[in-house]
């Protein structure tokens, strides 16, 4: 086993081993940082990534702004000892800063892997985010997440009510 590279510090960005981070990395550590607080049960941590921010999917008619009404759209996931036992898995993703105005745009896939003691090893939802963020005082914020379910799987040890998601 390996060392682990330890490059960047998920919630702010910042360098280690004099790597100088970039907006792009930044960004990428927001991203990062939701699937970890989601992944051990921090439903208060990951709503308060949207404070400044909608959340939004194409099954609801309404985007949700702010981080009370997303901690409430989060009340369906179940936790077992704490904890959903998932791990989303971040891939392909693309941000796109744009210096002149502060705002940047991600677009990334993820998978949601979840298991139990008698529930085997799988994925049970797999999509995009779409994401567009803003840099304020000390740093990027969400100003923005798009939640496109492409797949869905047995999602019945993840939500209490799984047709309600995202």
């Amino acid at each position: 086993m390996g060392t682990p590279r330890g490059d960047l510090h998920p919630a702010d960005g910042s360098a280690q081993h004099g790597r100088v981070p970039t907006d792009a990395d930044a960004i990428r550590a927001l991203i990062f940082t939701y699937a970890e607080r989601l992944d051990v049960g921090d439903l208060d941590g990951v709503a308060a990534l949207f404070e400044h921010a909608t959340w939004r999917s194409l099954h609801r008619p309404e985007p949700l702004r702010g981080s009370a009404a997303v901690r409430r759209a989060y009340d369906v996931v179940r936790l077992h000892a704490g904890s959903p036992r998932t791990k989303h898995v971040i891939t392909n993703v693309v941000v796109e800063v744009y210096d002149a105005t502060r705002r940047a745009a991600a677009r990334s896939y993820f998978t949601v892997f979840q298991a139990l003691a008698d529930f085997p090893l799988q994925a049970i939802a797999c999509g995009r985010y779409h994401d567009t963020f803003e840099h304020a005082g000390s740093g990027w914020r969400f100003t923005d997440r798009l939640i496109l379910a492409d797949l869905q799987g047995d999602l019945s040890r993840h939500l209490t009510a799984p047709r309600s998601f995202p």
